[in-house]
């Protein structure tokens, strides 16, 4: 179905980004996408520590119709 990653931002927030990617795409692939999502919307500065990100696939097991990172605010 889709991937949702969380990143820690300054203001002590968690802020968590909907991603729609195949479920092999790679955790670095994620993360950015939702790392550059969040800095183009203009919140307080996120961690680019790739470790302080949660990254977690919800869904079945089938793959997501989309075949393109796609990423939402959550």
């Amino acid at each position: 179905m889709f991937w949702m990653v969380a990143l820690l931002a300054r203001d002590g927030r968690q802020y968590v980004y909907r991603v729609y990617a195949p479920r092999e795409a790679l955790p670095a692939d994620l993360f950015w996408a939702a790392f550059h999502c969040h800095e183009e919307d203009g919140g307080p500065r996120a961690s680019d520590c790739f470790d302080s990100a949660e990254i977690w696939w919800i869904g079945d097991g089938a793959d997501p119709a989309a075949t393109e990172l796609t990423v939402h605010q959550y």
